[in-house]
């Protein structure tokens, strides 16, 4: 019952549906029947979306992307000397909100959206470094926002969408 509520209160089943299998989950007498009610339900957060990702710089930088990886709901990034780039591209993600903490430090961080993704940066500090918002509030329906938190430091932040090199590479390359 309590993963039902989980699934409703994400919005993965409506309330008529949440009802519909509370009820059956009362009447059900094997736990084969209550495996039933859970089993076509799909997985928002599973273990692995759990935890953050961090991504460290240290001395030689530390990437995230552009290929298919699995984004949790929440990303640390700390750019350290050799900087960080996470790259959101080509994920497919259901979260309806990322939330991403970056701290510029001495090399910074870059963080690229599709085109479709949105991104607030109402949280983020700015610091020494600054931070550079390029992306546009065109976001479709269904698609994340990445909302940045952190502090801009010496290397600043920036996040965007991708730049002519990386449309080619992506228009080249699909999948």
């Amino acid at each position: 019952m309590e993963q039902l509520r989980d699934a409703a209160a994400e919005g993965r089943i409506d309330l008529d549906e949440l009802d519909a299998r509370l009820e059956q989950a009362l009447k059900s007498k094997t736990h084969a029947e209550l495996a039933v009610l859970t089993a076509d339900l799909p997985k928002l957060h599973s273990p692995a979306s759990r935890l953050p990702l961090v991504l460290k710089g240290g001395m030689l930088g530390a990437s995230r992307g552009p290929g298919r990886w699995e984004v949790p709901g929440h990303v640390i990034a700390h750019g350290g000397v050799g900087g960080v780039k996470i790259d959101f591209t080509r994920v497919e993600c259901r979260l309806p909100e990322v939330a991403v903490e970056a701290y510029g430090e001495t090399s910074g961080v870059t963080i690229v959206i599709p085109d479709a993704w949105a991104a607030d940066t109402s949280g983020m500090d700015p610091g020494v470094g600054g931070l550079k918002d390029e992306t546009t509030s065109d976001r479709l329906p269904g698609t994340p926002l990445i909302r940045l938190t952190g502090s801009g430091g010496p290397g600043g932040v920036v996040i965007r969408h991708p730049n002519r090199r990386e449309r080619r590479k992506l228009h080249s390359n699909p999948t």
